[in-house]
This record gives structure tokens, sequence and C-alpha cells, in this order.
């Protein structure tokens, strides 16, 4: 076998399969920051951060005997890390739709609030305004306070509401318009 440095895609993914441990590092190696940086639009918390990229790589490394080499490696991977970004906000943040929408009037919509998932509100979270996207990550998904947040990004405590309620309105008029975005569907 050639050194794990002179390795094809192939012969990575089939050392991994095989359980050879250079070959798993190698590949850990190779894809970590560029998950790691995808993890990072989803939550600022380091330690979060690492546990689900790592939660990830367990199940890229589970599921590796599945790749169908139809696509690159890295869309497959980065597939699984993504699943397991919904998968942990799914497991610590149970409220997440209700803090989203509660000021939601109207009940009458052609999707339910229960029909969507976690994955669905955190596209529609990636389109807010960068300020905005940051307030509403810190308070609704990570669980900060008002407080806490104006402390750890600058702002007052009435910016930071400001930007929760103006999150919340923007994401409600995602919902409304839902044409522009495809509900995940499984």
């Amino acid at each position: 076998m050639p050194s794990p440095a002179n390795l094809s895609e192939k012969e990575l993914v089939d050392g991994c399969i095989r359980n050879d441990r250079a070959a798993q590092e190698l590949l850990y190696k190779q894809y970590f920051s560029r998950m790691m940086s995808m993890v990072f639009r989803y939550t600022e918390d380091r330690e979060v951060a690492m546990e689900i990229v790592n939660n990830g790589f367990l199940r890229v490394f589970k599921k590796l005997d599945t790749f169908a080499y139809k696509g690159s490696l890295e869309g497959w991977i980065r597939k699984l890390v993504y699943h397991s970004v919904s998968e942990y906000f799914k497991k610590h943040s149970k409220y997440l739709q209700f803090l989203v929408f509660e000021e939601k009037e109207e009940q009458s919509e052609d999707h339910t609030l229960s029909e969507l998932y976690v994955e669905d509100i955190l596209k529609m979270v990636d389109t807010l305004p960068p300020a905005t996207k940051a307030v509403f990550r810190l308070y609704a998904i990570e669980g900060y306070s008002h407080m806490e947040i104006s402390k750890q990004v600058n702002i007052s405590i009435g910016t930071s509401k400001w930007h929760l309620s103006t999150a919340r309105k923007q994401l409600q008029q995602l919902l409304t318009n839902n044409n522009n975005f495809q509900l995940y569907a499984g």
C-alpha cells in the first residue's frame, strides 16, 4: 500500500473501510478544517462545534462503505456532518421552532411548523443579515440571554432585542413566502 500521503481518493476510502487507522487519520485531517468552518456557521461555541464535527466523522466512518463515488467525497462528508448539525440542534434546541415563530399570528399556512425540520430553519437563518443572524443564533439556538449577547457582541440589550425581533419577522416572512425554500423531505 502506498504511503498515506500518496493515496488516491479510492485508496483512502478503501483504507478507512478496512479500519486502517492511518487512512482514517488522513481522511479526518484532510477534511476537518473545512467541516469545522461549515459547523461554525451554526454555532460559535468551539466545544459544540468539535462535538458536532466529531459526531459527523463518526457517521462518515460508519457509512463510508456506502459512498458510491457519485459526486465528490467532500460533498458527501459535508452532507453527513450537516446531518450531525441538525441532529445536535434537534436534541439541544427543542424549543427552536417556537422561538422562531412565537409571534406568528396566522396558523392557516400550507406548511405547519411541525412539518419544518431543523435543517429548514437553519437554511432560513442563514439568509439573515450577519448581525441579526448572530444574535438570533446566540439567543434562539445557543440559549444566551440578551444581557450575555450584548456583552459578547458589544451591543446594547435593546439592540440585541431589536435584532431578535427583526430575525423573527424575516423568518416569518420566509415561511409565508415559502416558494423560495424547498422544505427538507428527509
